[in-house]
């Protein structure tokens, strides 16, 4: 099964100037999404932090500008035929809104395992759902279908060339507000937006460290970077949900050449991160992006004196529980 690539010279990595490409390309489409401070958050760890705050992205996740940008760059052809992936998280939504805005028909597949809320979502922005078993194996068999069945082009959530590049926008939006910067923390799951994040940062600052965060039960990517080649995930058990997937072979090609360290948080520590944000910052941010948080507030990452940019990926929490207590105590 071929994956969506529309740059020249299919799978040789990109560069920079991709990234910088698809940030012109994404102005029409994407939020612009803020980048916050705290002073309480600067005296706790001793250096000056910059928040690029992607649960303010359509539909709440920075996944929108991958998705967007990957449907932007098909053919005319490409996009009358339409497009399938798997995913039952924030790509879904993404790859659906983007097929709603642009008018190309968008298949998601799904394990029927998968939250009832994700897929109404989804169907909710116009996708067709397929479900299949909770397995990669089902996942890969019923894309393959799909595109035989209609000759749809895959559009895959992080193993993607396109879609690498659209999440480098994050970073490359944040270097252009903020300045330069002596580190920039992305969380690593499939590793779509550290890859992205790792072609903006160096290509506009080679001095500029980037760290991966993850969390300690699913630290594929860690054992991936030490042993330089991609070691499984398996099945993890984690409240960062978003970053369970093992790394993809493309942003694997990156985040080995580019990135600098790849430390991880405990779970105790992202739910402490998590806290933090929605006390002190007032926004409501999911354990996926709180990752990226908890290392520095335990200094496991040290930042005294330094300028340091931390992506929150994304703010979808299922906050049903939290309306059910307190119905239950108040109602």
């Amino acid at each position: 099964m071929s994956m969506s690539n529309k740059y020249p010279g299919n799978d040789p990595a990109i560069n920079v100037d991709e990234v910088a490409r698809a940030a012109e390309r994404l102005k029409p489409w994407a939020n612009r999404t803020p980048v916050l401070t705290s002073r309480t958050l600067d005296a706790r760890v001793g250096g000056s932090v910059y928040l690029k705050c992607e649960n303010f992205q359509r539909i709440g996740a920075f996944k929108f500008r991958g998705a967007m940008n990957a449907l932007l760059l098909l053919s005319e052809t490409e996009r009358s035929a339409g497009v399938v992936t798997h995913s039952s998280g924030n790509h879904a939504q993404a790859l659906a809104l983007a097929g709603r805005l642009l008018g190309v028909p968008v298949c998601v597949v799904m394990p029927r395992t998968a939250p009832t809320v994700k897929r109404a979502a989804t169907e909710g922005y116009g996708a067709r759902v397929v479900l299949c078993e909770p397995t990669l194996a089902a996942r890969e068999e019923a894309v393959a279908k799909e595109v035989a069945d209609h000759g749809y082009t895959v559009v895959h959530p992080f193993d993607n060339w396109s879609v690498i590049a659209g999440q480098g926008t994050v970073a490359w939006e944040l270097l252009e507000e903020v300045g330069p910067l002596d580190v920039v923390v992305s969380p690593v799951g499939g590793g779509g937006l550290l890859a992205g994040t790792t072609l903006a940062v160096k290509g506009k600052s080679a001095v500029t460290r980037v760290v991966g965060v993850e969390p300690e039960a699913a630290d594929d990517a860690r054992r991936s970077m030490a042993t330089g080649t991609i070691q499984p995930s398996g099945d993890p058990k984690t409240i960062a949900d978003g970053l369970r997937t093992s790394l993809g072979e493309r942003p694997f090609t990156v985040i080995r050449s580019g990135v600098d360290a790849i430390v991880t948080a405990s779970e105790a520590e992202i739910v402490d991160a998590m806290r933090f944000v929605w006390e002190r910052l007032k926004i409501i941010i999911e354990p996926s992006s709180a990752v990226t948080l908890a290392p520095i507030l335990t200094r496991k990452l040290a930042v005294e004196g330094l300028r340091v940019g931390v992506i929150i990926g994304g703010g979808n929490v299922d906050l049903e529980p939290f309306f059910q207590a307190l119905a239950v105590k108040w109602l």
